[in-house]
């Protein structure tokens, strides 16, 4: 199942995509990432998508990325003692407390301590996604007296933002931690860490993860961007998480934001996720918006390696035309000659080892002669990352001995993945390499091919050869001394 596109689609299960029938739909429809949301649903739950997801690869004889998005700490306020809460108004006062008695229209309980140990007066508080907005006035550490400067209705367990701080929080609550041990254990392949603030959050999650996933950390806090290079440093690839990226920071700096990080993480060859309100409409609506398609597009343009849905796909009305309107986005826009033109004009990235030049040499060889395609074996996944960071116009071929990097490389921007038996002659790699072009109809037996690999087989990011084959057995082996 070839995509006649690059940039990856990844979509969400939830209530409205929970049987075999609609997952594969979905993955038929463009979906090459399933994420499970482990916010929502117990682990029974998830273990039932998982076994689907599986075996739909079996079926269709195709690998499929597996993301598990972790909660992360929620930070909630308590409850008030009339159920319905309070409108607070422009100007008024109100406190937060650990006091656990219910609240009423000056006050409410706010039953985490590390945040009053941070804050200090002048601090910004967001509720209700940012719909309320307060000014600490005075602060100490067991309340924050404020002041109202945005009102709104504030009611039981509503979420409160902390953006002016970095909180003395883990990444990974106590129900994270049983998560990423579950999920581990049940196979999937990349694991989303939800609030970062610091690399030594992704540093914990790797700990706990032991190399049985890769770690994707979501930046949807300003402090994640301002430690930015050294998160990415710290994960296997990013998710710009456009939803409390867009309450903590003001509204007009997630758009420039959004493209620094897809920038970044485009030089440092590590996949990044464009999420959040891409097709929000088609939660109920059968057709998005311009506005959303334009986003989706813009995502696209930048080089994103990957564009997600949410609740469209998990419980909207509409998940497959959801999926089905961002794939066919996605293929008109890389159809366009303006995308090359600006994925050209944009590559970027530091070229210092053999590897960075190997994968440069393939993609301007293929540009300038008539070759159909990059073929690249990968025994961890970085190959075939250095080479999509070339952003190529030729398709790029990856080839792994390794079900679990064949997966994990779903994600990756243009990477056809498919798992090949193991090969200890770089001859055997050609041969491998031209089976799979032609069984996988990406070339026929007149197409010549560019293939890359690393002598000697088996070792990781040692990728240090080149050569370019006809896509006939016959004529390789004519070639070669035996």
């Amino acid at each position: 199942m070839k995509r006649d596109r690059n940039v990856k689609i990844v979509a969400t299960l939830g209530p409205a995509s929970n049987d075999y029938e609609v997952i594969r739909a979905l993955h038929e429809a463009g979906a090459d990432v399933f994420r499970l949301n482990m916010s929502h649903g117990d682990h029974s739950e998830i273990a039932a998508r998982h076994a689907i997801i599986r075996q739909i690869e079996v079926d269709l004889g195709r690998p499929i990325a597996i993301l598990a998005d972790l909660q992360g700490p929620k930070l909630r306020c308590g409850v008030f003692a009339n159920d319905e809460g309070h409108d607070l108004e422009d100007g008024a006062t109100f406190r937060f407390d650990l006091d656990d008695t219910p609240g009423d229209a000056s006050r409410v309980q706010l039953p985490h301590k590390e945040i009053f140990d941070a804050l200090e007066p002048g601090a910004t508080l967001l509720v209700n996604d940012g719909k309320i907005r307060v000014k600490v006035l005075e602060c100490g550490a067991d309340f924050a007296k404020c002041e109202v400067l945005a009102g709104g209705r504030i009611s039981n367990r509503k979420g409160v933002n902390v953006p002016d701080v970095v909180l003395p929080l883990a990444a990974l609550s106590d129900k994270d931690r049983k998560d990423l041990e579950f999920v581990c254990e049940l196979g999937v392949d990349w694991l989303a860490l939800s609030f970062v603030q610091r690399p030594e959050d992704v540093a914990e999650a790797r700990d706990l993860a032991k190399g049985r996933a890769a770690i994707l950390s979501k930046i949807e806090k300003p402090a994640a961007v301002t430690n930015f290079e050294a998160i990415l440093d710290a994960s296997d690839g990013i998710m710009v998480a456009r939803g409390d990226l867009g309450v903590e920071c003001p509204v007009q700096a997630v758009p420039p934001i959004q493209k620094r990080l897809v920038r970044k993480c485009r030089n440092a060859a590590k996949p990044v996720i464009v999420a959040t309100q891409m097709l929000e409409s088609m939660i109920e609506s059968p057709m998005p918006t311009r506005a959303e398609v334009s986003d989706v597009a813009a995502a696209i343009y930048e080089g994103a390696d990957a564009v997600m849905l949410s609740a469209e796909s998990a419980a909207g009305d509409y998940p497959i035309e959801a999926v089905t309107t961002m794939n066919n986005v996605a293929e008109e826009v890389e159809s366009d000659p303006t995308y090359r033109d600006i994925i050209e004009a944009s590559r970027g990235g530091d070229k210092e080892t053999v590897a960075d030049a190997i994968v440069s040499a393939a993609r301007e060889i293929a540009e300038t002669t008539n070759i159909k395609l990059i073929c690249c074996f990968s025994e961890s996944g970085s190959t075939a990352a250095l080479t999509a960071r070339e952003r190529p116009s030729v398709p790029i071929l990856a080839l792994t001995s390794r079900m679990a990097i064949a997966r994990r490389m779903c994600l990756t921007w243009g990477c056809h993945c498919v798992k090949v038996g193991s090969v200890g002659r770089f001859k055997e790699a050609v041969v491998s390499a031209v089976r799979a072009a032609t069984t996988e109809n990406l070339a026929d037996k007149s197409d010549l091919i560019v293939v890359t690999a690393g002598v000697p087989f088996g070792q990781s990011g040692s990728t240090n050869i080149l050569r370019i084959a006809p896509c006939d057995e016959r004529l390789i082996y004519a070639s070669e001394l035996e």
